[in-house]
């Protein structure tokens, strides 16, 4: 059955209207009849079932007949990364951790960024579809793009920094099984600088490495995310 995103759900309610948009698709794209079976998620952690009500070509609902609650992930997943000069790849990897399991991601501002500006809406809608097609109930929080040394200040848990240096480094998967709130930064193609790497360790970041393969941006970060949620798992 497919699913259907509608932010407005909550447990106890009976009746949703779809926005114009998303009633379009559901009518005019996808075919649904009246009295269709229907699967939503309010992107908080509940499913919801029902049946579809057209009320004319433009606008439909849904009457929720049960909802159920899906248990959260036991880990905290937060990736920091610099936006890729390519955008499709930023994209990619939006749409890929979330289908694998993610809860925030925070594109960061680099001495060496290429890229200096997000589509924080777009990046917002891939979420959402890479959600509804992977099953999930839960959206991750895409916040908008932040600086480095503003993201190092805020974050929060066992916070790592993913670099290509030459200097001592723990493998993340020998450290992120032992807790629960994982904060990882992944940095542009020119990787962190010496500066950013210093400020990091010295507000208690542990210097991590992927593995032997030095990565592209979008490719370490998706690398990080399927580690953590292997350990977790």
């Amino acid at each position: 059955m497919q699913q259907f995103y509608h932010p407005e759900l909550y447990p106890g309610c009976d009746f949703a209207l779809f926005s114009k948009e998303e009633s379009r698709h559901i009518i005019k794209v996808l075919r649904k009849k009246h009295q269709d079976s229907i699967l939503l998620t309010d992107g908080k952690g509940n499913h919801y079932e029902g049946c579809l009500e057209i009320l004319n070509s433009k606008s439909c609902g849904v009457h929720i007949s049960s909802v159920t609650p899906i248990e959260p992930d036991r880990y905290q997943l937060h990736i920091a990364i610099a936006p890729t000069k390519n955008m499709d790849r930023l994209e990619w990897f939006v749409e890929k951790a979330t289908e694998i399991g993610i809860h925030q991601i925070t594109p960061i501002l680099c001495d060496r960024s290429e890229r200096k500006t997000i589509k924080h809406e777009r990046l917002h809608k891939i979420a959402i579809s890479a959600m509804k097609q992977s099953m999930g109930a839960y959206l991750p929080q895409i916040n908008p793009l932040t600086t480095f040394d503003d993201a190092v200040q805020k974050a929060q848990g066992m916070c790592a920094i993913a670099h290509c240096h030459d200097s001592q480094k723990e493998l993340l998967k020998t450290i992120v099984n032992t807790h629960k709130n994982i904060h990882v930064f992944i940095g542009p193609e020119g990787d962190f600088t010496d500066e950013e790497i210093a400020l990091a360790l010295s507000n208690s970041f542990v210097a991590v490495s992927l593995g032997h393969k030095r990565l592209r941006t979008e490719t370490a970060a998706l690398t990080a995310c399927q580690t953590v949620s292997i350990l977790h798992s």
